[in-house]
């Protein structure tokens, strides 16, 4: 069967290369007569598929020598206790909501001590980015967390004010998306599943100072120090997850890392939302230009039954996954890394009859 261009938020498509790469060393990685989902991870190959996974996103972001780069378990969604497991010091923390996951996020660290929602955009179904600025912030607050992209409501937080807290940032559905100043941050979060590997592995770059400061009441293996210490392999990692996350910053590096793959993403978000501004059938649910995701792109027609003669229109055409998140309705085209722009210039093409079909 033909493949399919899968506009899924995650687990998402990734690029054909690093699939057929997989395919040839499934049976035996290099040599080893083995599959390196069957390779032990204290083998001296798999120790050097790690090693060189950190380095190569070391290199692609910028990680400067003093944060550690954790492989870890759990999804994202547990990083939403292990922020302030480990980083409460005085018990406060500041955060701001602008999604779904940003919202259960500060749910979660309510149970570890003071939260206060500084910034929210609920009001209006998370369509917008709330104005910040530094004096929102505690001075005192020992971290603040903020979501940059919502992957459910197609925002970005693009311009975050200077503030003299910790910052802490969830960054699942735009990590290796762009350039991003890792130095700003004190933790950065990610789930692999939507631009850096398959469902199972989350990455957590962590300054060192921010070590060693767990609660008492925290698990061993929510401890960031236990992790850091053991090199990512206090316990069995999510071993076959890294080596495919390795395949992809190779990709990255192969095709002129982070800064093309910019490039090549504003692209893609321009082409689809240069559509839906001119379009008099569909409109994007984010209006303000500025506020839009440029991973996660979520637009309407205004009536439910139409929304879906459309994804269903879409699969036909080999097009699948647009269907939007419940909370917002419609269609929602997630144009990931490895998303290539044949497949944003086809959506735009369906979606152009679509709109002659049902003037």
């Amino acid at each position: 069967m033909e493949r399919v261009y899968n506009f899924s938020a995650g687990p998402s498509m990734m690029p054909e290369s690093v699939l057929e790469t997989a395919r040839d060393e499934m049976l035996s990685y290099a040599g080893s007569g083995m599959s390196v989902m069957e390779m032990s991870h204290r083998s001296k190959e798999y120790e050097a598929i790690i090693a060189k996974t950190e380095e190569d996103m070391r290199v692609l972001m910028g990680i400067p020598e003093n944060y550690k780069v954790l492989f870890l378990q759990g999804g994202a969604s547990t990083q939403f206790a292990m922020v302030p497991l480990n980083l409460m010091k005085t018990g406060k923390a500041d955060y701001v909501v602008t999604g779904s996951f940003a919202k259960k996020a500060a749910e979660e660290a309510k149970k570890y001590g003071k939260v206060t929602v500084v910034a929210s955009s609920a009001d209006q179904n998370f369509s917008y980015i709330p104005k910040m600025t530094s004096d929102m912030f505690s001075e005192d607050a020992d971290y603040i967390h903020t979501t940059t992209n919502n992957t459910i409501y197609g925002t970005t937080i693009r311009n975050f004010p200077q503030t003299k807290a910790t910052l802490v940032t969830d960054m699942s559905s735009c990590i290796l998306s762009e350039p991003v100043d890792v130095s700003r941050y004190g933790l950065i979060y990610a789930g692999a599943q939507k631009n850096i590997g398959p469902a199972g592995l989350t990455v957590v770059i962590i300054r060192e100072d921010l070590l060693g400061n767990a609660m008492d009441i925290t698990p061993t293996m929510l401890n960031y120090e236990i992790h850091a210490k053991n090199g990512s392999m206090y316990n069995t990692p999510p071993a076959y997850s890294i080596y495919i996350c390795g395949l992809i910053m190779k990709w990255l590096i192969s095709i002129g890392g982070v800064e093309e793959i910019e490039r090549r993403n504003k692209e893609k978000a321009a082409l689809l939302y240069d559509y839906l501004d001119q379009s008099k059938l569909f409109r994007a649910t984010v209006p303000a230009k500025e506020d839009r995701s440029m991973m996660n792109v979520t637009f309407v027609t205004g009536d439910a039954d139409l929304d879906a003669k459309f994804v269903a229109a879409a699969k036909e055409q080999g097009l699948v996954s647009i269907k939007g998140h419940r909370s917002v309705g419609g269609m929602r085209a997630s144009i990931y890394n490895a998303m290539p722009i044949e497949g944003v210039k086809k959506l735009v093409s369906v979606m152009e009859q679509f709109e002659k079909d049902h003037k």
